[in-house]
């Protein structure tokens, strides 16, 4: 699991650099509407990130399963798929992919399901 804390670590990292370009980068070239779009997705991004490495961590503490795995995955699926469709709603103004964040965050909430399930199955 040490390589989710990797892929968590380097999550945040990039979700300070957008949080910073949509802070420094957007103001005053999209409404402020889409400024708080693209901030939505920063916040996510963020707390999903972050979430990976507590997830990373729960590996160690009671061991890894193929649920654990799966929920990791689905968090970073929730990542790429939600806050990837606010960054490039924002960025374009295509209403379009506005569409497809719910699919994102069905992902996170299946991801958190099964660390949940995970973590009650697994060993203390």
């Amino acid at each position: 699991m040490s390589r989710y804390m990797a892929i968590g670590a380097i999550g945040t990292a990039l979700g300070v650099a957008l949080g910073a370009f949509g802070a420094h980068g957007l103001e005053g070239k999209v409404t402020e509407h889409y400024l708080d779009v693209f901030e939505t997705g920063v916040r996510y991004h963020m707390y999903h990130a972050i979430g990976l490495m507590i997830v990373a961590l729960l590996a160690e503490r009671i061991g890894s399963s193929k649920l654990l795995r799966t929920g990791a995955n689905l968090l970073i699926a929730g990542v790429i798929v939600f806050s990837g469709s606010l960054y490039a709603l924002a960025l374009t103004g295509k209403g379009i992919l506005g569409a497809i964040t719910p699919i994102g965050g069905v992902a996170f909430i299946a991801g958190w399901i099964c660390v949940a399930v995970a973590a009650l199955r697994g060993k203390a």
